[in-house]
């Protein structure tokens, strides 16, 4: 087991007691990586949060994790089948189920399905209108795992499916995609594309030996100052969509933990070693700040 733990698995657990189909599963779907169903799930909580509804619909938080913990591992599942002969090429891919043959793609296929039939149940749960935003995804989420084959910014790509729950939750709450919670989505896109380009920096000599797309590539020597102006560009959003909601100062200040997090970020990171993997995992945490910046101002102003 210990073999075909990467990096940034958590697979030392419960899960690593699991038998061995199961646990292939559970790898195949990032289980052991919670990591990225905290980075989807929390724009929708913002989203919720800052639109007032955290309180009076604290259920639909609930039902936006769920989903998150499985359109996650569905979008892994796909992302894996489609790359299994890049991700055979690269180390730190090359254990996952598929590229190294320990799954066949027909089961991977049948997995897929069950996890987005959880997804489906999570969006009955939904109005209609928020139904329809949720399903506008879906083609943009198909398409991601090319995007590395085709261009140099796949992260921002990531940026615009991986920040869509604040659509969801913002258009579930408010009734309408209205001026503050596209801005707050937009946001999302920078935070994301700034996050995941750190978490690519441990993959840059493989990816440049094997020809695909990476924002730490394009950034080359830069990738500081870049991913310091995403942060900052996502955070001049947030605070325009907080200031739409409750337009005083002293609902921006709710924002200064956020940004003092980003800054550390970027102001200790080293780009090599396991400091990339520290400072990306950082961002759950990060997320919680966030959360409780929306909830202070989605509460006060509701």
């Amino acid at each position: 087991m210990n073999q075909s733990i990467v990096p940034d698995s958590e697979a030392r657990g419960l899960l690593a007691r699991l038998p061995e189909t199961p646990r292939i599963l559970a790898s195949l779907a990032r289980l052991d990586r919670p990591i990225g169903w905290w980075l989807l799930f929390w724009p929708g909580a913002w989203a919720v949060a800052l639109a007032g509804g955290a309180l009076v619909r604290w259920p639909l938080i609930l039902w936006l994790l769920l989903g998150s913990i499985a359109m996650r591992g569905a979008g892994c599942v796909f992302n894996d089948i489609v790359d299994r002969d890049l991700d055979a090429r690269v180390a730190r891919t090359a254990a996952r189920p598929l590229a190294s043959g320990a799954m066949s793609v027909k089961t991977a296929w049948a997995w897929l399905l069950a996890l987005c039939l959880i997804g489906l149940i999570v969006l009955f749960q939904f109005s209609g209108y928020a139904q329809v935003v949720a399903l506008g995804s879906l083609a943009l989420v198909a398409a991601y795992p090319f995007m590395k084959r085709i261009t140099g910014w796949p992260q921002v790509w990531l940026g615009i499916v991986f920040s869509w729950a604040a659509l969801v939750g913002w258009s579930e709450i408010a009734g309408a995609l209205t001026l503050p919670g596209l801005c707050l989505y937009a946001g999302c896109i920078f935070w994301v594309l700034g996050y995941d380009t750190i978490y690519a920096l441990q993959d840059r000599e493989d990816d440049a030996l094997i020809g695909i797309g990476s924002s730490a590539l394009s950034m080359g020597r830069h990738v500081r100052g870049g991913v310091t102006l995403c942060y900052l560009v996502a955070l001049a959003l947030w605070a325009s969509a907080i200031w739409q909601v409750r337009p005083q100062l002293l609902a921006l200040v709710a924002l200064a933990p956020m940004a003092a997090h980003l800054l550390w970020q970027v102001g200790t990171l080293k780009e090599d070693g396991t400091d990339p993997l520290v400072k990306f995992r950082s961002n759950r945490f990060a997320g919680l700040l966030m959360f409780l910046a929306c909830l202070v101002v989605g509460s006060a102003g509701a």
